[in-house]
């Protein structure tokens, strides 16, 4: 004799499926919007309030107390800037007294770039080219 089959699904004894982590790097959907001002500028401070950065369409500008940085008009340069073809250059200069936007450890879009904050340092990526650079008080990597 056979067993007769039930005629309603047994309770289900899984747990849901948890939500997707807000916090994985790379898919943009991930990333935390940073609103231009109206002149198409985004200003961020990084978590440890020592790189303060203005970022355009065309390119990301930092200022720092770099560790090893090259001498310009014999004094050490405290600002680098990426464009978005990956062209480089080191400068003396200001950004003054900026509305920084200060970030936490997160990834963020703002203007066309990726920006990927960790305690190592901050990561600039433009979206369209692949191009940019990673910066911190000892190191600065352009690609």
């Amino acid at each position: 004799m056979r067993t007769p089959r039930p005629t309603t699904a047994p309770p289900s004894t899984s747990t849901p499926a948890a939500p997707p982590s807000s916090s994985t790097p790379g898919k943009p959907g991930d990333a935390i919007a940073l609103p231009p001002d109206e002149n198409g500028y985004v200003f961020i401070e990084t978590k440890s309030g020592r790189t303060r950065c203005q970022i355009s369409t065309r390119q990301v500008d930092c200022e720092a107390e770099f560790t090893n940085s090259p001498l310009k008009g014999g004094e050490h340069a405290n600002g680098v800037s990426v464009s978005s073809d990956g062209t480089v250059q080191w400068v003396l200069g200001n950004l003054g007294d900026i509305p920084v936007v200060t970030i936490d450890y997160l990834t963020y879009q703002a203007e066309g770039w990726k920006i990927d904050a960790d305690v190592e340092g901050t990561r600039f990526t433009n979206d369209r080219t692949g191009h940019g650079m990673f910066v911190s008080i000892d190191n600065v990597e352009t690609f």
